[in-house]
């Protein structure tokens, strides 16, 4: 293993679970930053671009701490009907939005940014598109009961890696990409760093 030490500034489970899944070792330092600032400043309409701006954001906050570290910073953001999508605040608005998506399709972007130093030496972002079938209102109450609270955590309501791969028909584009990270981008910038063996 190298010496140098890398910090994931999220607090996503999916995120640890993949770099764990890869053998990447790292520590976990949430980023405490104000998302809605960052989004106030953006433009609703570049989903991608926000992904990304919110993952500089994230990786330079925790790098200014801890300046000697890698840091990976990471988001997701999703567009649907021509506007930018944040995560639901109850179940009611979870289900307003699921009811709404079904039968079409939406964007997923997920953006990364790596730091040292307290700056940003590498981001990236890479999206899929997510067709959701058209399911019934009875499926969809049964996939909210089943599945509770724990869809406000995902901006699109639903875990693809769960009962939520039942809400869709087609996906395309990078699996991991769907679950929050640009994986193989990432990866290879933490080869490029010396964080993983090449």
């Amino acid at each position: 293993m190298s010496g140098e030490r890398l910090i994931l500034a999220s607090k996503s489970a999916a995120r640890r679970s993949m770099l764990d899944g890869a053998g990447v070792p790292f520590s976990v330092q949430v980023a405490d930053v104000d998302e809605d600032a960052v989004k106030a400043t953006h433009d609703p309409a570049d989903a991608a671009g926000l992904a990304v701006e919110l993952a500089r954001v994230k990786a330079l906050a925790v790098s200014r701490h801890d300046p000697e570290a890698w840091v990976l910073g990471a988001d997701q953001t999703l567009a649907f009907a021509g506007g930018l999508v944040s995560k639901a605040s109850s179940l009611e608005a979870a289900r307003t939005r699921l009811a709404a998506m079904r039968g079409r399709s939406h964007q997923l972007h997920s953006g990364a940014a790596l730091a040292r130093n307290g700056q940003v030496v590498w981001s990236g972002v890479d999206s899929v598109t997510m067709r959701m079938r058209d399911y019934s209102d009875a499926f969809l109450d049964a996939y909210l009961a089943a599945e509770g609270e724990a869809v406000l955590a995902s901006v699109g309501s639903y875990r693809l890696e769960g009962l939520g791969a039942q809400l869709f028909e087609a996906v395309e584009g990078d699996y991991f990409t769907v679950l929050g990270m640009p994986l193989w981008p990432v990866l290879a910038e933490l080869r490029r760093a010396g964080v993983l063996a090449t």
